[in-house]
């Protein structure tokens, strides 16, 4: 991430991964990691992306916090993630791995900034007053077949849980959120491979869909 930022890219938040019980006791892990979110890793619904700029990518739908305050303390509250919070957005994560078959350890997936290969986000913001992330729930298809299933529910219980998780980490590390900055709150069901082109879409209950496109080769 240094050599990435002397390169000119900017941290624009970050991404919660392992954030299911059968993941963490899969991995021998009690709690969730956790990865930075570069700005030239987030697209716009709809984008194209060559799966030539991926090694062996998959997708998760998740939920997006946009944050409108920093979050400044190691005992951030889940009143004070929400209080923080000024939208949430659809978005699908696009997870990739530099280790081979995906054969990770709970140490490769760190290094390797929690799998993270990108982000798409919807345009659609979503304000959280009267919403139960818990009970969002979500269906991802593969041009027009349901290829995953899941509800927030499955996301530590909520989203705003493993957002208020990592916004005390990062605190406690001397790394607060900062306004602005977007929190990928983690997995509301399955990841799917990306196997060849095609359109993956995901529909949330209450928070619409975003879409990305896989092309071969070149994007036009």
């Amino acid at each position: 991430m240094a050599r990435r930022r002397d390169a000119g890219a900017v941290v624009v938040g970050c991404k919660i991964g392992l954030t299911s019980a059968a993941v963490q006791q899969q991995f021998g892990v009690f709690e969730p990691d956790f990865g930075v979110v570069l700005d030239d890793m987030l697209h716009p619904k709809g984008v194209e992306l060559s799966l030539d700029a991926f090694l062996q990518p998959k997708v998760e739908a998740e939920i997006a916090f946009v944050l409108g305050e920093d979050l400044e303390s190691p005992t951030t509250s889940i009143a004070d993630l929400l209080g923080a919070t000024r939208f949430v957005l659809p978005a699908i994560e696009i997870v990739d791995s530099r280790i081979q078959s995906w054969d990770v350890t709970i140490a490769d997936t760190v290094a390797d900034n929690a799998s993270s290969g990108g982000v798409v986000l919807g345009t659609v913001p979503h304000s959280l007053d009267g919403l139960d992330l818990s009970q969002v729930g979500m269906v991802l298809d593969l041009d027009g077949d349901d290829v995953s299933y899941g509800s927030g529910a499955a996301c530590m219980g909520s989203p705003v849980v493993s957002a208020t998780w990592v916004a005390r980490e990062l605190a406690r590390r001397g790394q607060p959120l900062r306004r602005g900055d977007v929190v990928l709150a983690g997995a509301l069901g399955p990841m799917v491979d990306v196997s060849g082109p095609g359109r993956f879409t995901a529909r949330f209950s209450e928070l619409g869909e975003v879409d990305v496109i896989f092309t071969q080769g070149a994007v036009r």
